[in-house]
């Protein structure tokens, strides 16, 4: 009888342990997810990407093609001060092809103008009307004002992302 009770208290001690055993792996392997998914977490904020933009609709190639680029909806399209990034680009062939590099993951929005007299800036008629052409990313329909950031905006979360812009002229 007192055989058969030490055996039992040794099962229970060995069942114990077991036990222990199999928390420590659980807790080992709960802490393994939780800092895989930081690390994972931390590596998708630091992602960046190249953003290609392929401009049409050229009517000839006189001036440049002056490029910007928002990453929030602050400003968007003509606030200069906002704008992320910014190139202006003789016209060299048709379609035009920009790119930035290096940016962030997140929405980006692209404003283009052809800047025909080469000063930086979307020429007006007297009444407001553009005078030379312009586009956006994603070509939003354009009716009475500029799109919304939101209707011209693109994801950047991969290497490389590609937009096509077809340029308008009102004239």
């Amino acid at each position: 009888m007192k055989n058969i009770k030490i055996k039992r208290s040794q099962m229970k001690i060995k069942f114990y342990q077991q036990v222990q055993i199999l928390k420590a792996c659980l807790l080992l392997t709960a802490l393994g997810i939780s800092l895989d998914i930081s690390h994972s977490r931390a590596k998708a904020n630091n992602l960046s990407g190249n953003l290609t933009v392929e401009i049409n609709g050229f009517r000839n190639r006189e001036g440049q093609a002056c490029v910007s680029l928002f990453a929030s909806s602050q400003g968007f399209p003509n606030n200069r001060k906002n704008v992320v990034q910014r190139q202006c680009n003789k016209i060299t062939s048709v379609p035009l092809t920009l790119n930035f590099r290096n940016l962030k993951a997140g929405n980006y929005a692209v404003a283009i103008i052809h800047d025909t007299n080469g000063d930086g800036t979307l020429n007006r008629n007297d009444i407001g009307m553009p005078i030379e052409g312009y586009g956006f990313s994603r070509n939003p329909e354009i009716r009475t004002a500029a799109p919304k950031f939101n209707d011209a905006a693109v994801l950047i979360a991969g290497p490389n992302t590609n937009v096509q812009v077809q340029l308008l002229y009102l004239d």
